[in-house]
């Protein structure tokens, strides 16, 4: 027996599949009937059945693409600004601790002393109950920004990348930077 005998043709092997199914390349696909849409694991630039975080939010036309580049823009700025809202808070809740001195050598074999100031906060404040509020906050929208770049939608990606551009830019220049110069380690 030849090795030709036991190749069948694809033609004669039975199908699970009705002839005018076909699995299409798309960027989503219904599967078998269940319901299930499958994603594109490839960067795309479509705007039909693209969905957007949640099973009944799916993405159609180029209006509702549009809307939801705007949406997405304006969630990644949001970020942005939770987070130097964050710090700002933090810096105005600090309290002051203790003050630490230690000598250091100054010039001409001279001995200087050195004062560091120690801050914290208190666990038990509203200060802190607000932090750990918009901590949770920023943890959740951290995730809805990845999970919206894994669409692998070009839309929506540049959206989350030109939002938290534009958020960094409108939000970062109030971030204060502190720069110890006796400090040894940069």
């Amino acid at each position: 027996m030849s090795l030709d005998h036991h190749m069948m043709n694809s033609s004669t092997l039975p199908t699970s599949h009705p002839p005018e199914h076909h699995h299409s390349t798309a960027a989503l696909e219904h599967s078998h009937g269940t319901g299930m849409m499958m994603m594109a694991m490839t960067f795309h630039f479509s705007y039909e059945n693209v969905p957007l975080l949640f099973s009944g939010l799916t993405i159609n036309t180029p209006g509702e693409m549009a809307g939801a580049f705007v949406a997405v823009f304006f969630l990644a700025m949001f970020y942005e600004g939770l987070k130097i809202a964050r710090e700002c808070l933090l810096r105005k809740s600090q309290v002051s601790i203790r003050y630490n001195s230690m000598p250091v050598p100054g010039p001409n074999g001279t001995i200087l002393m050195e004062t560091h100031k120690t801050v914290g906060q208190q666990m038990l404040s509203f200060p802190h109950l607000l932090q750990t509020v918009l901590h949770i906050i920023q943890v959740v929208v951290s995730y809805f920004l990845m999970l919206i770049f894994m669409t692998y939608n070009g839309y929506l990606c540049i959206a989350v990348a030109a939002g938290a551009g534009m958020g960094y830019f409108f939000f970062s220049w109030k971030k204060a930077v502190v720069v110890d110069i006796t400090e040894h380690c940069h």
